[in-house]
């Protein structure tokens, strides 16, 4: 006999069943992988790749090691070309290998999304009949039976649902934790084959230049000493101007590029960040003080303060609760006026009071001071205003935010994380600011560090 209780839960097992099906044998979700015979040959392909490379480097050093002459320069060249194309060659391989990783990932995670719109439909259709199960009085289930036993029958199948509902619940759970999980992995190979396809074109632009520079040091007669001294001499003259060019500032004087290269240098060897980076951080910083404005804080209570530039008066200054006080002990602490010390201004929204070069905010400076003090040697407090500690500043904030990584991703990020707080995708404002930096890291690398090189 077929009882009201029998039929709904026929009814719900019959709609449990194509999820149930789906946990029990799930898409065979490898299908783009790379095969052995492609995983293998990708291997072997980088594993030569890599051997090269480290013999290319080593002729490049010992090519660097030779004494100063036309054929040194050319050799020189010759090696850097080398390693620049056996580079592409690596980073072609990886690209290789995550365009088929990221297929993968991007077909599980849709359907990951598929199982879990699944799983919620069947949750839905449980739910509603087990509503409607619930909704019948007792003595109505009993009546419906023709006997006792049966009673006990549907109650025990009532019961698998519910352990069915359960189970359902905690796939459903699980599933969302692993397509997160997916799609993190995902971000990551992305940005690691944006790495690579921006660090190839890096390396083709190091390539063409050193041709230019190989084709014109061929030009030039190998026993015509005096025309390569003459060239050596150009070189050595280009480096002093570069050396002695004024490297702008924000609110503090601007200091020599040779100055600012070796407070890059050395925050660099102690954060990993490299020094053309830091320096375009700062230039970027240094071209938005020119639009902001600086300003001085009249009111400590309030946080409001005037225009270095015009005198008129501005709110929202510096904060009160959280940069004012700070930024009173740091002033006191070096022997200075708070009154007439610059910080920025205000932008249309939120507030000023970032200080010195690396515009740091007082209440983040207080928590960098030991780090900054202990990295310099320092025995004292160090100075937001002073380029070298505003420099080491500045590099240990970029490494904790990811920019020792090196890679195009990691520094872009870091930087729009630097201006923002948040991350590139945040919004265009922020994503601008962060392709900016990379914009002017690649000219100060290519333009003032590289004619360095060697003189």
């Amino acid at each position: 006999m077929i009882t009201k209780t029998n039929f709904l839960i026929t009814v719900i097992f019959v709609i449990l069943l194509p999820f149930t099906s789906y946990l029990l044998f799930p898409a065979l979700i490898h299908a783009q992988a790379l095969t052995p015979d492609q995983k293998a040959r990708l291997e072997q392909e980088l594993a030569q790749v890599e051997a090269e490379q480290k013999q290319a480097e080593k002729d490049l050093i010992s090519a660097q090691g030779q004494s100063a002459s036309l054929q040194k320069d050319i050799t020189v060249l010759t090696a850097k070309i080398k390693v620049a194309q056996l580079n592409i060659r690596a980073k072609n391989l990886l690209i290789e290998s995550l365009g088929k990783d990221i297929k993968t990932k991007e077909t599980y995670i849709i359907e990951l999304e598929d199982r879990i719109d699944n799983g919620r439909d069947t949750l839905a259709a449980i739910m509603r009949k087990t509503n409607e199960i619930g909704s019948y009085s007792l003595p109505e289930v009993i009546l419906s039976q023709s006997s006792v036993t049966g009673f006990f029958k549907d109650i025990d199948s009532f019961e698998s649902v519910q352990q069915g509902l359960k189970t359902t619940f905690e796939q459903i759970r699980s599933d969302k934790t692993e397509t997160e999980t997916e799609k993190t992995n995902l971000d990551k190979r992305r940005s690691a084959e944006v790495d690579a396809r921006y660090a190839i074109q890096q390396e083709e632009k190091s390539i063409k230049a050193n041709e230019t520079e190989k084709q014109r040091l061929l030009n030039i007669s190998k026993g015509n000493e005096k025309s390569y001294a003459t060239l050596l001499a150009e070189k050595r003259t280009k480096a002093a101007q570069i050396r002695a060019a004024l490297f702008q500032l924000r609110d503090a004087n601007p200091i020599p590029f040779g100055d600012a290269l070796k407070y890059a240098q050395v925050a660099s060897a102690k954060t990993g960040v490299r020094p053309a980076f830091v320096l375009a951080i700062l230039t970027q910083e240094s071209a938005l003080g020119a639009n902001v404005g600086s300003c001085y804080l009249t009111n400590p209570t309030t946080g409001a303060g005037v225009s270095k530039k015009t005198g008129n008066a501005l709110s929202n200054v510096m904060k009160p609760g959280r940069d004012v006080e700070p930024f009173l002990e740091i002033i006191k602490n070096l022997g200075g006026d708070p009154y007439k010390q610059v910080v920025s201004c205000p932008q249309s929204v939120g507030w000023g009071g970032a200080m010195g070069p690396a515009q740091f905010i007082a209440s983040t400076w207080i928590l960098f001071e030991n780090r900054i003090a202990n990295a310099l040697g320092l025995s004292g407090i160090p100075d937001p205003w002073n380029p070298a500690h505003a420099f080491m500043a500045s590099s240990i904030y970029l490494g904790d935010l990811g920019a020792s990584a090196g890679t195009y991703s990691a520094e872009r990020n870091a930087a729009c994380r630097y201006y923002s707080g948040k991350s590139c995708s945040a919004s265009s404002l922020v994503a601008t600011y962060g392709n900016q930096v990379i914009a002017k890291a690649d000219m100060i690398q290519r333009t003032m560090i590289d004619p360095l090189q060697g003189l």
